[in-house]
């Protein structure tokens, strides 16, 4: 069964963008992935098509109404509906390769991008919508937000990756950032390729390859570093 993805948005007309090039275009043609994108406003009922309203208590902006956007997600995805019901937003979960694993290997989800300050907590309780984020920042919509995540989950579908033993090596999948990767020519502006990578014994291009990521993974990213060496059970010198 291809994954199936819904999105609800205001602004369908940005889909598939990125998600019609490369990989996940091509696995687009190939019926690997389906992509629907929705549009919100075509549940509003007023003339206006409106979707917002001022937020309750006062305060800046416009809050996405919960009735409308109720009647877009059912719409959408009815009761049944087996595909996980994700909203994009920075108060969310961040989003990470384990969730997106978990991801690909289920029927597809249905991604709600929000807009304005929010949406009303009530549809977001009601409609089982789980949050996540995909950093520490604020962006004007989540539907850049939606085509990173799902980029992120196309990818891993069965035969997207021409190698699938490259999605098992990358950055986050080890639980440490991907080691350096060098390759022709040999020589570029007086720097070479590091000699054990030529040297084809192969067991200690690995061994070199893991102390790089370790050495990457403490530098750049301690939080990464603190958890691998708790679940580490490998002998300590």
């Amino acid at each position: 069964m291809a994954f199936d993805a819904t999105v609800l948005t205001l602004y369908p007309e940005m889909f598939p963008g990125p998600l019609g090039l490369s990989l996940s275009g091509r696995a687009l043609e190939r019926g690997d992935w389906s992509l629907d994108a929705r549009q919100i406003r075509d549940h509003a009922t007023d003339r206006h098509r409106s979707v917002d309203d001022t937020p309750a208590g006062g305060g800046a902006g416009m809050v996405l109404r919960a009735d409308i956007l109720a009647r877009a997600i059912d719409a959408a995805a009815p009761e049944g509906d087996p595909r996980p019901r994700l909203l994009m937003s920075p108060r969310g979960r961040p989003l990470d390769q384990t969730r997106v694993r978990e991801l690909a290997a289920g029927p597809g989800a249905l991604v709600v991008c929000g807009r304005f300050e929010g949406v009303d907590q009530r549809v977001i309780d009601a409609r089982g919508l789980e949050e996540v984020s995909i950093g520490d920042y604020i962006l004007s919509g989540g539907e850049l937000g939606a085509m990173v995540l799902l980029d992120a989950v196309v990818r891993l579908l069965p035969g997207v990756m021409g190698n699938a033993e490259s999605g098992e090596t990358e950055s986050f999948e080890t639980g440490l950032l991907e080691h350096p990767h060098y390759t022709r020519p040999r020589e570029f502006e007086g720097l070479g390729i590091p000699e054990i990578l030529t040297s084809g014994d192969h067991a200690r291009i690995d061994a070199w390859r893991r102390r790089k990521a370790e050495e990457l993974t403490r530098e750049r990213r301690p939080d990464l570093w603190e958890r691998h060496e708790e679940h580490d059970d490998r002998p300590r010198r």
